[in-house]
């Protein structure tokens, strides 16, 4: 806990007025001192939340003076997350930095915060975040590539933080509330504070473990993309194929149904897609959001599975699937498979219509498609591929 915040600047990183923190002082929102803390800091910004929610603060300052209330839970480091205004504005950051002002402006919307006028103060966790912005520049980064990375960032801890508070919500606040604990008991200031470094080591972890498969696969595509320059690239007699299976719409469909239908559907999907893929020499790599990813060390019953796949699921009542493969040399690391052929036919998939199974010349010319037709398509550029890809149609005769 830090000492030695004037009223004026304790006000600041706030984001308030120094009037407007008499006032909470006055409430006993914040208490009177002449030396403030950013627990202090932290119980007038949670003030001037809850005045903007529409909940009187005279109403919170006599709860907390009868002990209905508390706020003391702000003072445990575990709530120093809830940062506090800096001194610095955005035209000051970009003055001092070099940094342009639309990305620091790119920036706090990635954040999921309202635009800022230069003269607004940055957060100080936005802060930390300049650095990274400012070496990428230094490197020659295109800004649209950085700009597109906060925006990716920004949504996908946007969405853990939202899990986050439902989690806390539902297992410390609300059976805390039912079981009548007292006001100062019911953030658990205690166990927020073992389980909040925890917590950010956990996720630290899994971010670490999607960075290595990432990193891997970058690797991986550089090393293919030099062998091939350099032509020495060993050429396959056999090509494996990828196949890559969405169902439209699929995550959205499980969250609606409810916990029990979601499971059930799960079940139905996780069958239906093993039995097809096994009966026909593939195995099921991963699930990734609405879709499979599978491994089939032959392209033809690779392309009859997928058939049987898309025929299968929507007469068990699912929405219809879009099928993209390809095969080609792909490398293989901890379970997972990487390389280009797994990028083209993910992209394939993505551009398939739903009940379409599309597939590449090499997978139709690799023989052993009995029953099996292949309906020209034509070449098509696909996104994140460079130059256009010719494609084909497969269905059964």
């Amino acid at each position: 806990m830090s000492a030695g915040y004037t009223r004026e600047v304790a006000a600041h990183r706030a984001g308030i007025e120094p009037e407007q923190l008499d006032r909470l002082i006055a409430l006993g929102i914040v208490p009177r001192t002449d030396s403030f803390t950013d627990g202090d800091v932290r119980k007038a910004q949670l003030a001037r939340s809850l005045d903007d929610a529409g909940i009187p603060l005279d109403a919170v300052g006599s709860a907390l003076s009868r002990g209905a209330l508390s706020v003391d839970f702000l003072d445990t480091p575990a709530y120093e997350r809830l940062g506090a205004t800096s001194l610095e504005t955005f035209r000051e950051a970009h003055e001092r930095t070099g940094i342009p002002m639309e990305l620091l402006i790119t920036m706090r919307e990635s954040l999921g915060l309202a635009v800022p006028e230069p003269d607004d103060r940055l957060r100080e966790d936005e802060l930390a975040i300049l650095p990274f912005l400012q070496i990428q520049l230094e490197a020659g980064f295109r800004q649209t590539s950085i700009e597109r990375l906060l925006r990716v960032s920004g949504d996908a801890l946007r969405r853990i933080s939202e899990q986050e508070a439902a989690w806390w919500q539902a297992e410390v606040i609300e059976p805390a509330i039912a079981a009548g604990k007292e006001p100062e008991e019911i953030a658990n200031p205690s166990f927020a504070e073992m389980i909040v470094p925890l917590a950010d080591e956990a996720l630290l972890g899994m971010h670490r473990v999607y960075q290595s498969r990432a990193w891997t696969s970058n690797i991986i595509l550089a090393f293919e993309q030099m062998l091939e320059k350099a032509g020495v690239h060993a050429s396959l007699e056999r090509l494996p194929a990828i196949c890559f299976l969405d169902i439209s719409g699929y995550t959205r469909l499980t969250q609606e149904a409810g916990d029990d239908a979601a499971a059930d559907l799960a079940a139905t999907v996780a069958r239906l897609v093993q039995r097809s893929s096994v009966q026909h020499g593939g195995k099921q790599i991963k699930w990734l959001g609405d879709g499979v990813m599978f491994y089939f060390p032959r392209p033809g019953p690779g392309v009859r599975a997928a058939l049987e796949m898309a025929d299968a699921l929507p007469a068990a009542g699912l929405p219809p699937v879009h099928v993209g493969l390809h095969a080609g040399p792909v490398l293989f690391q901890e379970g997972d498979y990487f390389g280009q052929t797994v990028n083209l036919s993910a992209r394939i998939a993505d551009y398939a219509r739903p009940g379409e199974v599309l597939v590449t010349p090499p997978v139709a010319e690799s023989g052993d498609h009995a029953g099996i037709r292949f309906d020209e398509v034509g070449a098509v550029d696909l996104k994140g591929v460079a130059g256009a890809v010719q494609l084909l149609r497969a269905r059964f005769d």
